[in-house]
């Protein structure tokens, strides 16, 4: 690990860190790279030491903006603008193994796995966004390479970290809801089909709502439940509206996504079950006729009590009454956007530097990737339940 210090800036003097930081390397530098970027410049255990994308531009950005020496940055020529190699992360590892300690890896779904097993396999630690892969085969892979390189290795999971959800948490390990016995989940979009990236295309991201959006309210709702396992899936898909050129044209926040290339879902409805008898629903859409331009939440019931996320309330009796208990406070900081990426990538660093436990981790995501995949699976099937395997 390098041992410089930085300056951080803070109310009143200046602070200087003087441990140990973790030097990233950014494989895939677009634009969950950017938000990563930023939590990373604000912790100063960390020094963003690599840049790899296979487009110039955004390696530019790495160059200009986030002060990358140019002959850090791997994939692309940033004179020509040429794209160079479509592994160049293997380059990276070559030319400044010794010089790297970790990989952050925002790139399409598609190529989540074999970057995490590569750096893994070298003995760096790696943070990958969500979801964790394409199928279960690949989390495996990349679990297998953590483990054989003796590494870190954390899934891109946020919701956790909200402080209702950890408000939750600590009213389930108090026994306020008994045997947690239902979970439904709903992460919908009236229309939030995205016109950039390959959102749409299935062969690169693996689907639609179901593992970009959903899988934030699924991840976290299991781990509300206890992460129990999950032994069955049932679902059914539909696309009626992202491949239709006439959709496009409807004023929504963003129109003219490319429906030529639209192959994923537009709304899931599944079912999971799990070996303590428990279920969880799930309905997730990115474009759908429903009255709320964007619904993300999920509800518990119990034995001795439900909740919903992510207001915190709770719904149990007490003295003979039955009672709803919402918080009186939660710091609203903890909800932003730039927090939760900064908690969840601070987490994953202080793991690596310190060996604390790690929030979401490799295991954690091939959970999720099973049930994701169970869904999809059953959705194939027309419907039929399948064995979450």
């Amino acid at each position: 690990m390098a041992n410089e210090s930085v300056s951080v800036k803070m109310d009143g003097p200046k602070a200087e860190y003087k441990g140990r930081k973790l030097r990233v390397a950014i494989v895939g530098c677009g634009g969950i790279a950017q938000t990563h970027l930023k939590a990373h410049k604000e912790n100063p255990a960390v020094e963003v030491v690599a840049g790899v994308d296979v487009r110039a531009d955004r390696l530019a950005v790495m160059r200009d903006k986030w002060g990358v020496p140019e002959s850090a940055l791997f994939g692309a020529d940033l004179a020509s603008g040429k794209t160079l190699s479509e592994t160049a992360w293997r380059d990276m590892l070559r030319k400044m193994g010794d010089k790297i300690d970790a990989v952050d890896v925002c790139t399409p779904n598609g190529w989540h796995c074999q970057p995490v097993v590569d750096c893994c396999r070298a003995g760096k630690h790696a943070f990958v966004e969500k979801p964790m892969a394409m199928a279960v085969a690949e989390g495996r892979r990349m679990v297998a390479a953590a483990k054989a390189g003796g590494v870190k290795l954390s899934v891109g999971f946020q919701q956790r970290y909200r402080p209702a959800f950890e408000s939750l948490v600590e009213a389930r390990d108090a026994g306020v809801f008994g045997d947690i016995l239902f979970v439904k989940v709903r992460r919908l979009r009236r229309r939030g089909i995205p016109n950039w990236g390959v959102f749409g295309r299935k062969e690169l991201q693996g689907g639609g709502p179901v593992i970009d959006v959903g899988v934030h309210y699924i991840e976290c709702a299991y781990e509300f439940m206890g992460c129990p396992k999950p032994v069955a899936a049932s679902a059914m898909t539909w696309r009626y509206l992202g491949n239709r050129e006439e959709a496009t044209h409807v004023r929504c926040p963003w129109p003219g996504w490319d429906w030529k290339t639209y192959t994923v879902e537009d709304l899931a409805v599944g079912q999971v079950r799990f070996d303590n008898g428990a279920i969880m629903q799930i309905e997730t859409s990115f474009a759908a006729h429903v009255k709320e331009n964007d619904v993300a939440e999920f509800s518990a019931m119990g034995t001795k009590g439900g909740c919903q996320f992510p207001t915190g309330e709770i719904f149990t009796d007490q003295n003979g009454t039955m009672v709803n208990v919402a918080p009186a406070y939660l710091d609203p900081a903890g909800d932003g956007w730039d927090a939760l990426f900064a908690r969840k990538l601070g987490n994953w660093v202080d793991g690596c530097l310190k060996g604390t436990e790690l929030g979401a981790s490799g295991e954690d995501g091939l959970n999720v990737q099973r049930i994701l995949n169970g869904l999809y699976d059953s959705a194939a099937l027309g419907g039929r339940e399948v064995a979450i395997r």
